[in-house]
């Protein structure tokens, strides 16, 4: 794979492959290092597409598995003293939206199918294929999702 395809390649799906990374992480700097990952697999590997989709398809599946292999690494369950990770930790951005917020605390199985089925405009087939679940595991998610966020998001209101 040459540089200027490369860099196509980044420019066109680096966005989607960082959300679903922070939808699957939570966290700024782990979805970047996922996505800098994904990329660097893309390179090393260099595989034929048969078209944008198929490429778009492989990305995210590359970064689904890079996230699952975050959560395995030995770093991530290493501790720290409390007060030694209240210097190290930077703050993460707060979120005033309350549908954002909402989606975000969702436990990360529904925050991803979320993720991929609203903002990623995935069918719930082109889901199971890039998470490697079967299509009904996507549509039960994608269901009991709906229901969290709505009954999330009816606590929230205020009677007039």
């Amino acid at each position: 794979m040459d540089r200027e395809e490369a860099a196509r390649l980044v420019e066109q799906y680096s966005m989607a492959v960082y959300r679903l990374a922070y939808a699957r992480t939570g966290n700024r700097e782990d979805a970047e290092d996922i996505t800098q990952e994904t990329f660097l697999q893309l390179v090393r590997t260099a595989p034929a597409f048969r078209d944008g989709e198929h490429c778009k398809a492989w990305l995210l599946r590359v970064a689904a598995n890079c996230a699952v292999d975050l959560h395995r690494s030995p770093w991530r369950r290493r501790s720290v003293p409390l007060e030694e990770a209240e210097q190290m930790a930077s703050p993460e951005p707060t979120v005033e939206d309350g549908m954002l917020a909402s989606i975000l605390a969702l436990p990360e199985e529904y925050r991803v199918v979320v993720h991929l089925y609203y903002y990623e405009d995935l069918s719930t087939g082109e889901i199971a294929k890039v998470l490697g679940k079967r299509e009904g595991t996507i549509r039960t998610r994608l269901s009991r999702a709906r229901a969290m966020l709505r009954e999330d998001l009816q606590e929230g209101e205020t009677p007039c």
